[in-house]
This record gives structure tokens, sequence and C-alpha cells, in this order.
């Protein structure tokens, strides 16, 4: 059911279209009399090596979410160059972005006009290759027409980018064309100003568009009504922060990779003069350095949608660590009381148990993966959460990396922990409890499975109790393994060196094809177990992860 809007909303949404069709009727243009601005005090980008992926760009050849796409000497900026679809140029409005067949997929389309790869073109300073592809974009993109237009939060991503190439490149480039991109950024404030998600998509959609109006403001302070897009963008990105940062410092979206990307956000706005609660910031990094573990790398629980602040190149599990800077930070064994996340650390063990519900509102990019566990050893990977791999492109495929088969947890009769609705909405999501650092509950649809964890010298002892509805229930439970599977006896696998996992009798065993996803738009083969019986409520079983079985066989469950 539609959700009602309340008159507030609708009187806002008028006024933003009612302003949009102003910009349209009429697009801002810089005023003569504003003076180029002084360097650009940005905060320095991460140290990486550029040069190879600036090679295969001045090719363009450019490196896209998990794949590379060559575009030929002419960039078709509207186009899904995966599938092969491209959108033609009417007002934003009336572009169907979320229709994959008369759009293609728009993550696609948008991750290629979020400019990032001509910041390592200004870190190479190849500031013809940059001239060059702007005035294409330029021609292809004309002010409020086209799919490029379409999210504001694509813009804000897109200007940013900008203000780094100016920053870099902008003293190189030249005129008329320099007065052309500093009224291009000028346009992109005046849209950002009208077009703030208050109400489409008030998380990170907002979260980014208010911290690049913020920055538009510092950065360019001659422009028109920089004061106020300084003053409306650090107040929202307040706002945001109260709202979607929780006391345990976890990130509303119940997302561990939207978590890196909200707490970039928050540290360029902090960067930039910014006013932010700084045991907020803290707390958020002590959630992040957690999850990542003491192997520093990411796991991505939750929806992984590919894109980044800066950079999005090379391993994304690595991606945390630059936001975590080179700050030492203690592990030990905690739980997040709001997010339901409870980290447990022993020696060079790592697991983590989402204890947790789904994310706030509709639950979008949550996973139906309540009290499912992933678990590293040292730097291998034990149990895994598969990834995201699309969001509207394949929806049979969205639907299996978010639904509990994909997931280290239950399922009873087939059916996930709340009913898909699209591929950002959850029907019935379920209400779960974390009771302690060990102990979980999950209720829906009548149905309650607890989940207790004991964890002794490197063993650890998984106890599921399921009650529900009478009558004969299929009872699934699933195990994703991150190294491949050594039958050692009908109810015994080896996972990875010396990692052993034993199967309640009760099961029957199968191994299943499934799938894992490190970059969005990209998948492999990846084997799991299903073990499965009938039987009616409640019921019990066990399981056993003997992580360091030093080649003897884990004892009988």
């Amino acid at each position: 059911m539609p959700r009602l809007r309340t008159r507030k909303e609708l009187m806002f949404r008028a006024r933003q279209e009612l302003a949009n069709l102003a910009l349209f009727a009429r697009p801002p243009r810089l005023p003569d009399s504003v003076d180029q601005p002084p360097p650009l005090n940005l905060p320095r980008l991460p140290q990486h090596d550029s040069q190879p992926i600036a090679d295969r760009l001045m090719q363009h050849r450019v490196p896209l979410l998990g794949m590379e796409i060559e575009t030929g000497p002419e960039i078709d900026w509207r186009r899904d160059y995966v599938h092969g679809i491209s959108t033609g140029l009417k007002y934003f409005r009336r572009i169907p972005y979320l229709d994959f067949n008369r759009a293609g997929d728009h993550k696609i389309v948008w991750e290629l006009n979020r400019h990032q790869h001509l910041v390592v073109l200004a870190e190479a300073h190849q500031t013809d290759e940059i001239v060059a592809q702007l005035q294409s974009w330029f021609a292809a993109n004309p002010f409020l027409q086209g799919i490029n237009w379409t999210s504001a939060l694509e813009v804000a991503f897109r200007v940013l980018s900008w203000a780094w190439v100016y920053s870099l490149a902008g003293p190189s480039m030249p005129e008329p064309f320099r007065r052309q991109f500093l009224n291009g950024i000028y346009q992109h404030g005046c849209y950002l100003q009208h077009n703030l998600s208050v109400y489409f998509s008030p998380n990170t959609h907002l979260l980014g568009e208010a911290v690049a109006l913020h920055a538009l403001g510092v950065l360019f302070p001659g422009f028109p009504k920089a004061g106020h897009w300084r003053a409306l963008g650090g107040r929202v990105v307040r706002e945001t922060m109260e709202r979607q940062v929780r006391d345990d410092g976890s990130h509303f979206e119940q997302s561990s990779y939207y978590h890196v990307y909200a707490l970039d956000f928050f540290r360029l706005h902090q960067a930039l003069g910014g006013e932010l609660p700084e045991q907020k910031l803290t707390r958020m990094a002590e959630y992040l350095a957690a999850v990542m573990g003491p192997r520093r790398s990411l796991p991505f629980l939750g929806d992984d949608d590919g894109g980044r602040l800066f950079h999005p190149y090379g391993d994304r599990s690595k991606f945390g660590r630059d936001t975590l800077g080179t700050a030492s930070w203690p592990h030990a064994s905690r739980l997040f009381p709001d997010a339901g996340l409870a980290v447990l650390v022993e020696d060079d063990l790592q697991i983590i148990a989402d204890f947790g519900g789904f994310g706030e509102g509709s639950g979008g990019h949550s996973h139906s993966d309540t009290l499912s566990i992933v678990a590293f050893l040292g730097d291998e990977e034990i149990l895994i959460d598969p990834g995201t791999y699309t969001y509207i492109a394949e929806p049979a495929m969205r639907d299996w990396f978010r639904g509990s088969a994909a997931h280290n947890t239950v399922r009873v009769d087939g059916m996930d922990q709340a009913t898909p609705a699209g591929p950002f909405r959850w029907h019935d999501p379920p209400v779960c409890e974390a009771h302690s650092l060990f102990e979980g509950v999950c209720r829906y649809r009548g149905i309650t499975h607890s989940r207790k964890l004991t964890l002794e010298d490197h063993r650890l002892t998984i106890e599921d109790r399921i009650d529900g509805p009478a009558g004969e229930h299929l009872v699934e439970q699933f195990w994703h393994p991150g190294q491949p599977l050594q039958q050692l006896s009908q109810r015994q696998f080896r996972i990875g060196s010396s990692s052993v996992l034993g199967i309640d009798p009760a099961f029957e065993i199968a191994m299943e094809e499934g799938w894992r996803s490190v970059a969005l738009g990209q998948r492999g083969p990846s084997p799991y177990l299903r073990c499965h019986k009938r039987c009616a409520f409640p019921v019990s079983f066990r399981s056993v992860l003997n992580f360091k079985a030093d080649g003897q066989v884990s004892d009988p469950v």
C-alpha cells in the first residue's frame, strides 16, 4: 500500500516542482561579475597509485563497479554500456530511470556520470582529456534534461568530483572553458538547493546531497547564495547525523558498506568546517573498526552499492581502511545494542552475529539475514555473506542475494524473514532482539527463532530453537563457506586450513550451487550447504565450528 503523504510533504513537493520548472525555463547562469575562486581548500585524497587506472582511462576503458567498460572514442553519457540501452533528452522528471527495460541499469549509467574517473585523470595531469570529456558531457546533458539529472545524490557526487577536478586541474584549463565549468558547478548547486531528498530518500541520499551543498558554499564563497547553501547544507547534515546515527555508533541502514559511505560523508563535512558532535563520529569509527576486525577488512552485511565518496577502485573490502586512518584500534568482543550486532573476538578469530532487525523504514538496503553469522580466522574467510550483486538488472538475483538462503541462518517453509516488495522494500519485517553478546531472537509470521552461541577455545557452538504454528514444517539451515569445502565424514566438513563444521544429525545435507559477489555487477559460483528436515515445532538443533582442529576431525555434534 502506498505511503500516505502529509500536507506538509505535499506542500514541500509542490514548491520543489515549481522551483524546478522555473530553473528549467530559465537555467541559472553564473554572473560575469563573480571572480574565479582562489585555490580550493579541499582535504587531500588518500594515497593511491592512479597511473595504471589513468592509462586505461586515456583509452576510454573505465573501471565501473565490478567490471570495466569500453566507451569507444565518443562517450555516450546516457548509456548503460553493459546492457546496451540509452535514454533520451526529456525533462528529468519524465525519465523512467527505474524501468530497466526502458532505461537499462541506472546504477551503471550513474556511476560513470559521477565523474570520479576525472579526478584520477586530474591527479595524472591529463587536463586536455578532462576538458574534452566535460565538453562532451555538457553537450549531452543540458541542464535538467536526461537521466543524469534524475537523482540529486548523483548530482552531489558529480559536483564533488568536479570540485576536486577544479582544485587539481582548474588553473591549467583554457578560457573560456574554465568559465563554462564554473557555471556548470554553479548550476549543480542551484539544483541541489531545490532538490534535497527530504521526503523522497531521507537516508544516505539526503546526507550526500547536503554535504555537497555545504561544500559548494564553503569552496565557492563568491557564488550567489553561497552563504545560504553553506547554512542549509550544514543544518541538514547535522539533522541527518542525529536521525541516522544511533547511540552505539551504527548507521540506521543496517548495512556495513553504507556505514562506511555515511562516515566518509560526515568526515568530509567536518574537514570543510562543518560542525558535528565528535562523540558520534568517534562511535561510528569504533563500530566500523569492530566490524572490520583484526583483518581490517569489511564484511558486506546488507547492501553494497559499489559506490564510494572518493576513488571507487580496487578491493572494496579494504575501503574502510582509509576511513579509519592509521589509528590503532583495540579488538575485543562487544555488543552494539542498537544495531543488534555482536562481535566476538578470540585471538585471531572474529565472529559477527547479526541479532538485529531490518533497517529504517522499508528496510530497503537490508537483507533477510537476521541471526546470521560470519566468521574469519586470521586472513581466512570461514563463513561469508555472499554480497549484493545487483539492484534492478536481474530481479531474481536481487531476491536471491538478499534472501535468507544466501546467509548463514535458518529459513522456515521456504520463506524469507520478511516479504520482498520490489528491489528496495520489505513488507512485514521481523521483530528482533539481541538478548546478550551470545543470544538473539527473531519473530516473524508466527515463527520464533532463537539462536544461542557459545565460544570457548576457538570452538563455536550454535544452538537454534524454533517454535511456531502447529503441523509439519520445512526447516532449512544454510552455511556459506569462504573457502572450498572438504567432506571429512557424513556430517563434518573442513573449511580452509583447519576449521571444521559439524552438522546436527537430524538434518539431511545437500551441496547447493550458489553465488558470491565481491562488487556490484560481478558474481561467481560459490557452493554452500543446505541442511534440511521436516518436523513439528518446537524443534532444537545444534551445530559446531571448531576453528583450530589442527588436522583432527572436530568433536561430534
